[in-house]
């Protein structure tokens, strides 16, 4: 089993420089892809959702609704997410070679 290096961790003694370099954008890459996924599965929580009335946000709440799921989104993995990132960072290190 591949373990995930978190994007703030100190280098592996045994890393060479550009390995730890490679090793953080790799988590950082893994970070961001569940943010995007998790951004557009929010996304489809409005979906169909009624935006006219008396207290609704008009055009305005529709043209900032994606901005609110990136948000969302962000902290949900910020907070550790929902399990997505460490996978796909394992298989990008292995693809990688640094496995």
């Amino acid at each position: 089993m591949t373990t995930a290096v978190a994007p703030g961790s100190a280098p592996s003694p045994l890393m060479t420089p550009a390995e730890d370099v490679q090793r953080r954008r790799i988590a950082q890459a893994a970070q961001d892809f569940e943010s995007s996924f998790l951004s557009v599965m929010i996304g489809q929580m409005f979906t169909g959702l009624e935006t006219d009335g008396a207290f609704s946000g008009g055009a305005g709440e529709a043209a900032f609704r994606s901005f609110l799921s990136d948000a969302m989104a962000r902290q949900i993995t910020r907070s550790g997410g929902v399990g997505l990132a460490g996978p796909v960072q394992a298989e990008m290190l292995k693809l990688q070679g640094l496995s």
